[in-house]
């Protein structure tokens, strides 16, 4: 039989890489606790329109927002569209105009004057203000926007008014600048002003100092850009960056509708690494969706989302409809106040978005993770080819590290880190599980255990396989840990394959260790001979039906990782998962809780009570996908990493448990069909 060492120099590098690992998360920790305040936010709009449904005084409708735990209202620019509405400042067509002189009704006799000496032309717009203030600042964004060429200043009488050569519909819809009213009327009902600008066309550091100056004198919270550009684009994203940095403000970051990365917005990353990464991530639910959304389903939607996604800043939209025997106005407020008592609950502060400080890892303790994760994969490769001399193994482990530390010189350290993650995703939970596996084929007690013995003998080994896996979360964690992965700049690449890789290695493994077929079962004959058995077997109906139920199992496996061109969830796992996310600090994964952690125990009892060597195999690739999935958790790096150890922990905990009930009942099957067999052969 054949013997596997595990090099105790390299076990040491590992522990040595581990111990830097460690010191990054507890690091991590650290930074992720001092990021726990949310901005509950809601369109200024929204409370208008509220107030209007319910026919209440909008004064009472935002004193009952304030009270139930709002902290920002959202203000967006101005248009013609909002501003034909409040009648501050109208924007009319010229043959408007046109039609009531010539219908008669025009009453003004400037404008009658206008008319008739050809002023007034049926394809301008007008624009006409009512309150000077509005006037002034519409009349100043039309020029920045539009130019000389295209606005004129003209008058009626004493009146001023503005011509603007614009299709009407498109100048209806056109932003027009920060509302300093809206702001002012905000900040007067006890709120922060959540800014919505938009950027310019051919922008110009006097048109972004220009948005700056209406918001001087206002309190507000963050600033998030409406469109695909910052203020400033691409190429003025300097003078936007002094001008948040002047004032101290925080950038909102609009998490993508796939909640991976965010909304592409051009120039964004550059502000977000120009204010220190000064920046907080927002979440809206879908305005399509939230009507779909039980209010507690919302509320625990956005505990959640806070938790797990670090989003800071929650942009709560309004139901239109009551619930129940409530009115309109209190069903929104109970949302509300449910929703701030639920994130406080959670170890939340309610007020301005908090964010991360610019954390980057040591780059030593970086260095000496990469070192460790060499020395893992090394492992790797010892314990298949076991004939491989230390010298070799030295040399190898050798090459590894100093081409990591080149790329570190050469100014790829981020490359590399990546690919040190992706090496950690994969190696550790491989790793554990051939522990393991070297443990049970060293046993001598096949088929002699009893149950008590099998049970303890399972969650240790479950326990054991599991802490080596946890390094891997550990390194990963570790390699990844600065704030750009925090706020996903950066992300994880190479989640697919973490779900596959893992599982052909311990593939590999195991038939270095044992004969699938069973008939030399501690002495297997090599890979090539078992791989070419497996390519020559004859295949009956039956089991290609069973390949294809497997495949299709795979596909769905695979196809619902990571958060594009998933496979749909059905709705009875969706309400698991509810169920899950109230029970437990964080809900563990169902590919460990149902499928990867009960089939380690069953591989367990497969080995001892002498089950069929293929039923073996599959079950040890199974509980590889266990494994393998509490290492890839943390490759979520905008989740906190307590909570993805947490989520790991109760995965291994309760897994174990289901695993054991299962092995029970099959114990007691086995017991009631023995007892069955021995009657029917008495009575024979």
């Amino acid at each position: 039989m054949t013997k596997f060492k595990y090099n105790r120099l390299l076990i040491i590098c590992i522990i040595i890489g581990l111990i830097a690992a460690v010191v990054v998360n507890i690091q991590r920790y650290n930074v992720e606790q001092a990021n726990k305040t949310v901005d509950l936010a809601i369109d200024y709009e929204d409370m208008l329109k509220l107030a209007q449904m319910e026919g209440l005084p909008t004064e009472e409708v935002l004193s009952r927002a304030k009270e139930a735990g709002i902290t920002s209202l959202a203000v967006y620019e101005t248009t013609f569209e909002k501003l034909n509405k409040n009648g501050k400042t109208i924007a009319i067509p010229g043959s408007q105009l046109l039609e009531s002189y010539y219908s008669g009704t025009m009453s003004s006799p400037y404008w009658r004057g206008l008319v008739a000496d050809g002023t007034i032309k049926g394809d301008e717009s007008y624009v006409v203000g009512h309150d000077l203030q509005t006037y002034l600042e519409v009349k100043e964004d039309l020029f920045r926007r539009l130019g000389d060429d295209r606005v004129t200043v003209l008058h009626a009488g004493s009146q001023e008014f503005l011509a603007v050569k614009a299709n009407h519909e498109e100048l209806l819809k056109m932003n027009l600048g920060m509302p300093t009213d809206e702001m002012q009327a905000v900040n007067n009902a006890g709120f922060y002003v959540l800014a919505r600008p938009s950027n310019y066309k051919n922008v110009t550091d006097d048109d972004i100092d220009a948005v700056f100056k209406r918001l001087d004198g206002i309190n507000v919270s963050e600033i998030v850009f409406s469109g695909s550009e910052t203020l400033g684009g691409l190429h003025h994203t300097e003078r936007t960056i002094e001008q948040m940095k002047e004032r101290g403000l925080t950038l909102g970051a609009i998490e993508h509708v796939t909640q991976l990365q965010f909304y592409p917005q051009d120039g964004l990353f550059d502000i977000i690494r120009g204010l220190d990464y000064k920046v907080a991530r927002l979440y809206a639910i879908p305005k399509d969706e939230q009507p779909k959304l039980k209010m507690d389903t919302a509320v625990e939607r956005w505990a959640n989302t806070d938790q797990e996604r670090n989003i800071r800043i929650n942009l709560m939209r309004i139901y239109e409809k009551p619930v129940d025997d409530m009115s309109l106005l209190d069903t929104n407020m109970q949302y509300i106040s449910m929703t701030k008592d639920k994130l406080v609950e959670k170890g939340f502060t309610i007020d301005k978005a908090s964010s991360f400080e610019p954390f980057f890892g040591n780059r030593i303790l970086q260095i000496l993770m990469l070192l460790g994760v060499c020395a893992a994969g090394v492992m790797y490769i010892s314990l298949i080819f076991p004939t491989l001399s230390d010298r070799r193994l030295y040399a190898l482990l050798g090459v590894c590290f100093i081409a990591c530390l080149a790329c570190m010189i050469l100014g790829k350290g981020s490359l590399i880190r990546v690919a040190g993650a992706l090496a950690a995703a994969n190696i550790f939970p491989v790793l554990g599980m051939i522990s393991q596996l070297d443990v049970i084929r060293r046993n001598r007690l096949v088929g002699k255990l009893k149950f008590t013995s099998l049970l303890f003998k399972s969650v240790k080994a479950i326990i054991c396989a599991s802490l080596i896996s946890f390094m891997g979360a550990m390194y990963l964690s570790g390699i990844l840990a600065d704030v750009e992965f925090f706020l996903e700049m950066n992300i994880f690449r190479g989640i697919k394959l973490t779900f596959v890789l893992p599982l052909i290695l311990v593939a590999l493994a195991f038939m270095k260790r044992f004969d699938i077929f069973g008939e030399k079962l501690l002495n297997p004959p090599n890979l090539k001979v078992q791989l070419k058995r497996i390519l020559n077997m004859n295949v009956s109906v039956k089991v290609l039906a069973g390949f294809l139920v497997a495949l299709v199992a795979a596909v769905i496996f695979i196809g619902r990782s990571g958060h594009t061109a998933g496979v749909p969830v059905p709705g009875i796992e969706l309400k698991l998962r509810a169920f899950l996310e109230q029970a437990f600090y964080a809900r563990p994964r169902s590919k460990e809780l149902f499928i990867g952690h009960p089939a380690f125990i069953l591989m367990m009892m497969a080995w001892y009570r002498k089950w069929p060597s293929a039923v073996f195999f599959i079950l040890s690739i199974i509980a590889t996908i266990g494994q393998g999935s509490m290492v890839e958790t943390f490759a979520h790096m905008r989740t906190p990493v307590f909570m993805s150890l947490m989520r790991g922990i109760d995965g291994v905990i309760w897994g174990c448990v289901l695993g054991c009930v299962i092995m029970g009942a099959l114990y007691l099957w086995q017991y009631v069909t023995s007892s069955t067999d021995r009657s029917n052969s008495l009575n024979e």
